[in-house]
């Protein structure tokens, strides 16, 4: 199996498994694929980083790179170092904003609701919600925003 970062044509962000490249090229040109929250069927791979594991004596930044050059790394084209340095700002401060947040997974919008309402006490959270939860916890006044990198779900890290 393989999985891929996909995208549709809203930029909507979403994984999905293949038996293979070609399983996902025979998907896609049959019109099998659509994004689980808006529906759409124009999906491609979205980039993504390799998923190397570092070597059992090593640190997470043993590539002498900054934050800066590690973001360009996983681009695929040139970006100005501006670009580069926000991006690397903004992965620093979304890890520092979550280290204290709980994940709740799709019961993100249920716990943020009884959060509001005083069922149960206040804390950071972070999850899943569909565009359709999102918009309604607004519509209500509950405070929300979305992070701006996808989180993976804490029992499916490497």
């Amino acid at each position: 199996m393989i999985v891929f970062d996909l995208s549709c044509e809203h930029g909507h962000r979403f994984e999905g498994w293949f038996g293979s490249s070609d399983d996902f090229a025979g998907q896609q040109a049959r019109g099998l694929m659509s994004c689980p929250f808006c529906g759409s069927a124009a999906v491609s791979k979205a980039p993504m980083a390799p998923a190397v594991p570092a070597k059992g004596n090593a640190t997470r930044n043993d590539s002498g790179l900054g934050a800066a050059a590690q973001v360009q790394a996983l681009a695929n084209r040139p970006m100005p170092p501006e670009v580069g340095e926000a991006l690397a700002r903004l992965a620093k401060a979304q890890k520092k904003a979550l280290e204290n947040s709980t994940w709740v997974g799709e019961k993100f919008a249920e716990q943020s609701r009884a959060m509001h309402y005083g069922e149960v006490d206040e804390k950071p959270i972070h999850g899943q919600a569909s565009t359709e939860e999102a918009k309604g916890l607004i519509d209500e006044g509950i405070a929300i925003a979305p992070l701006p990198f996808p989180v993976a779900e804490p029992d499916k890290l490497n």
